[in-house]
């Protein structure tokens, strides 16, 4: 039976209404089963950089330790819902930890492969997917996936450093249009050989004409629609073992019910 933990951390954003993450977390707990969920105390402080090109790495440590401390008594599937991307990280790594040939499905309108030195805003959230892959701070080590196990799904905002990477290192990519076709996503998870599968889901990935509480709204992004079918066929044809749900900062309590309905099918689908 699917577990949830709650990280409404905010500092790995580059948003400045990042705090409303924590809003948009607790609006989705609110709607989880409360017996079945646990809650991550995120530092209420931003943080320092302790010297590295980390923004609020210092807040960034302490929640990064405090999920995977939430996660490890559990065995069965977690799912962890944030705050900002970077709660995926120690999500994938317990993740690893228990499946040695895990693949990791990254839906997101960005491309969160920046390094420290690429980086233009110094955010961690936009380096969350080089960290799952073992570089830069709060990196995966010996859990690290490798890029031939990963998906970026939906993105179509990358920095150049991003772009630059994501062709060298041979990071697997599909379109908005690519997830449009049925058995695309479960094809490409099972073209790595995985045998089991973690999907990260930023919120961003949506088209925003249906979600208003997106820090990071890029145009023409995926259909809820199109996008849980496609996690729900990728279930059919590979183990799902974890899932994370990023990105929500809705600005009214009232914007937040609005959004609700579609993220709640989102959690269905990956729970």
């Amino acid at each position: 039976m699917t577990r949830f933990v709650i990280a409404p951390q905010w500092q790995g954003s580059p948003a400045a209404r990042a705090m409303l993450l924590i809003d948009g977390a607790e609006a989705i707990a609110g709607d989880l089963p409360r017996a079945r969920s646990t809650r991550v105390d995120v530092p209420l402080e931003a943080g320092e950089a302790l010297g590295t090109g980390v923004a609020r790495l210092s807040a960034l440590t302490r929640t990064h330790s405090a999920i995977a401390d939430a996660l490890a008594v559990h065995d069965e599937p977690v799912v962890v819902v944030g705050g900002d991307c970077g709660v995926a990280v120690p999500a994938i790594g317990h993740a690893a930890s228990r499946h040695e040939n895990l693949a990791v499905v990254w839906f997101d309108a960005h491309g969160d492969l920046n390094s420290p030195e690429t980086s233009p805003s110094g955010a961690y959230a936009g380096m969350a997917l080089r960290a799952v892959l073992g570089h830069g701070e709060l990196a995966l080590g010996a859990d690290a996936i490798p890029p031939s196990r990963v998906v970026l799904a939906g993105a179509r905002e990358l920095d150049d450093g991003e772009a630059e990477f994501a062709a060298a290192s041979g990071v697997g990519a599909l379109t908005v249009d690519d997830l449009a076709v049925a058995d695309a996503l479960a094809d490409a998870v099972a073209a790595t050989g995985a045998t089991a599968v973690y999907v990260h889901v930023d919120l961003d990935v949506l088209d925003p004409s249906g979600m208003t509480g997106l820090t990071g709204p890029v145009p023409f992004g995926v259909e809820v629609a199109v996008l849980t079918a496609a996690i729900r066929r990728l279930r059919e044809s590979v183990p799902l073992v974890g899932a994370s749900i990023a990105g929500f900062a809705p600005v009214t309590p009232a914007a937040a019910v609005d959004d609700l309905a579609a993220i709640l099918r989102i959690v269905g689908a990956v729970a």
